[in-house]
């Protein structure tokens, strides 16, 4: 029995994410006082920078909690031997009635209503550091079979592994959402927040202050970059301060936004961010002098379900500069415009398809980094639109998502790759190459979809696995199960799957394991800096441990640098795409890239940077 509440309890573990870690916690719990015939159980964590154990879980729940908890934090320094085993302790402890303080024992005979209670006490250990303890108790006198030691050894190890893979998860979370030098909210942060904000049928008005420091130059040749730092970080903090509930966040170099909590309409928004103004520029010292800060603003209003978030923050940033076009240090409102984006949308409205003639396809390698081998290309769609030159995707994919024609123009990319990799074998070329297509979350969901893509392969006579498409994070976390159902059938008929810009939204990590997924492609925004960017580094290598957990193939996008390619390497990632390997390439261009089947790496001069060791790494992890 208490092998099988063990694997009970490892599977209820292993399926627990960050918000039901508390919930499955109890479960477990209940589970052990049920097979043990104890009386109660708690699990705890250590705060080490506090000195003191946290309650995490307790069952049963005690029915009258006084607030504050005595028990919720209890620190080591004067803690009763139940708790303060759990700060350095390593092998269980059995802990009789009387060794526990009076205070104590009265505490649990009136939340109880029992006396004499004897504990098992079993710490939780990660590596060299105790993190936690788990506990049972025992009213009356008990004798703790070794067997009954045993299970809670086993289940204490389980939860030390699970709180551990939680507090990874935490802290990969906040990185990912936050800025490194101000700890505020970061771009990739705030673009999912005004996302949800700008959802059709949230409150209206949306406001989005823009602002950026007027004088961060002058700082930085004066007194030096690290004073410019400084500065930076002052501001962030009044503005975390001042702003109130506000959504912060720094975007990069000296400039933030401030999107205020709730409906705001553009006049309150154009006052608040005249009070905003008023508390960031209060004078400060910089090595013995004194300066102003001074800070330009601009307001924007966006309704919900019209426009999107490049649009409202576009708004925002022309009526920054106007502010400082004006002399700076002022607030300028927006007086409206109509961007690229809403042109495009009005000409797919009036046309109702998409000219095919029109499109066309680049292709970006996918390199292995130690040999040069081309192992894959992406299709990247282009618009050569008549007035406009030729538009990137970022120009146009959003507005043909919104105008329902994501599927159609999703359809005529797959059935041109295919083609050109078609076409590309038949004269020699690519045999080893996967093709690698986006999938946007409306296609991949639309009726018929697996059956177009395995129609389209036999039309060309492709075999599945030379395809790999790529889904987004929110792709997969929008219609979990309609998704987690078309990459099992799409898996079926032999075809790859991949998660793109993987680290953005990072709420797909509690469904890895169930979806039948090959690759992660690490976003560009954590690879171009690394070399240079500790928090990107932290990310990435977690992101690379992930993949090799779950058996995944793992590929960096935007590698740019010699830097950036040196460190995957070390850390375990072959695959890369980026302009430092290519650009995307037209179809000719591709089919000689690929008969040369390898490419130079000059930057692999650097190898001795290499250790042996990592050479191996990436031999074995590849």
């Amino acid at each position: 029995m208490p092998r099988n509440l063990v694997a009970a309890a490892a599977e209820r573990l292993m399926e627990a994410t960050a918000s039901t870690a508390t919930q499955v916690s109890e479960q477990v719990l209940a589970q052990l006082v049920e097979q043990l015939k104890a009386d109660a159980s708690f699990l705890r964590r250590n705060d080490h920078g506090l000195r003191a154990s946290v309650l995490v879980a307790e069952w049963p729940p005690r029915p009258h909690v006084p607030d504050p908890d005595p028990l919720a934090v209890i620190h080591f320094t004067s803690a009763d031997p139940v708790f303060a085993v759990g700060e350095h302790g390593k092998k269980p402890v059995l802990i009789a009635p009387k060794q526990m303080e009076r205070a104590y024992r009265r505490w649990i005979a009136e939340s109880r209503h029992s006396a004499s209670p004897s504990v098992a006490v079993v710490p939780l250990s990660s590596g060299e550091l105790t993190t936690g303890t788990i506990g049972v108790v025992k009213f009356g006198r008990k004798k703790w079979k070794p067997e009954a030691i045993n299970t809670l050894e086993a289940v204490a190890s389980l939860f030390a592994q699970f709180q551990a893979r939680i507090a990874a998860e935490e802290r990969l979370q906040y990185l990912v959402e936050h800025d490194d030098l101000t700890a505020l909210h970061n771009r990739r942060a705030l673009i999912a927040y005004l996302s949800e904000r700008l959802a059709a049928g949230r409150p209206a008005p949306v406001s989005v202050l823009y602002l950026d420091l007027d004088r961060l130059k002058p700082v930085n040749d004066c007194f030096g970059h690290a004073a410019g730092d400084w500065l930076i970080q002052v501001v962030a903090e009044r503005l975390r301060m001042s702003a109130g509930k506000s959504m912060t966040a720094r975007i990069g170099g000296d400039e933030f936004i401030v999107v205020p909590d709730g409906e705001m309409s553009i006049n309150t928004a154009e006052a608040f961010a005249q009070q905003l103004k008023a508390k960031l520029c209060h004078r400060l010292t910089i090595g013995g002098d004194a300066i102003t800060p001074a800070v330009s603003i601009g307001v924007a209003a966006g309704i919900p379900g019209r426009g999107n978030t490049g649009d409202l923050l576009n708004r925002a940033d022309e009526a920054l500069l106007a502010a400082k076009r004006a002399g700076g240090d002022q607030v300028a409102v927006s007086t409206g415009y109509v961007s690229l984006k809403n042109a495009l949308r009005n000409e797919l409205h009036l046309r109702g398809e998409i000219d095919s003639e029109a499109l066309l396809l680049h292709y970006l390698p996918e390199v292995d980094l130690l040999s040069g081998a081309i192992v894959a290309v992406e299709a990247l769609v282009r618009w050569q639109h008549p007035e406009r030159g030729l538009l990137l995707p970022d120009a146009f994919i959003g507005v043909v998502e919104s105008t329902n024609l994501a599927t159609e123009l999703g359809r005529w990319v797959m059935r041109t790759a295919c083609a050109d990799l078609s076409r590309w074998r038949s004269h020699g070329v690519g045999q080893n190459a996967m093709l690698r297509i986006n999938v946007s979350p409306t296609q991949l969901v639309s009726c018929g979809f697996v059956r177009t893509v395995a129609d389209i392969i036999e039309e060309f006579g492709i075999d599945g696995s030379s395809l790999c498409l790529e889904i987004t994070e929110r792709a997969v976390v929008g219609e979990i199960e309609i998704t987690r159902r078309a990459l099992e059938e799409l898996k079926e008929i032999g075809v790859q799957i991949a998660i793109d810009d993987f680290g953005t939204g990072y709420a797909v990590l509690s469904h890895l394991k169930s979806l039948p997924v090959d690759a992660l492609k690490i976003d560009a925004s954590f690879v171009r800096d690394l070399g240079t960017s500790p928090g990107d580094l932290a990310i990435v290598r977690s992101i690379i441990g992930l993949a090799k957990a779950f058996d995944l193939q793992v590929v960096a996008e935007g590698v740019e640098t010699p830097a950036a390619a040196l460190t995957l390497m070390r850390h375990g990632c072959r695959r890369a795409q980026g302009y430092l390997l290519s650009r995307p390439l037209p179809n000719d261009a591709t089919e000689s890239l690929l008969s040369q089947a390898r490419m130079p790496m000059p930057f692999l001069a650097d190898r001795g940077a290499l250790s042996a060791n990592a050479i191996s790494h990436v031999n074995d992890d590849s």
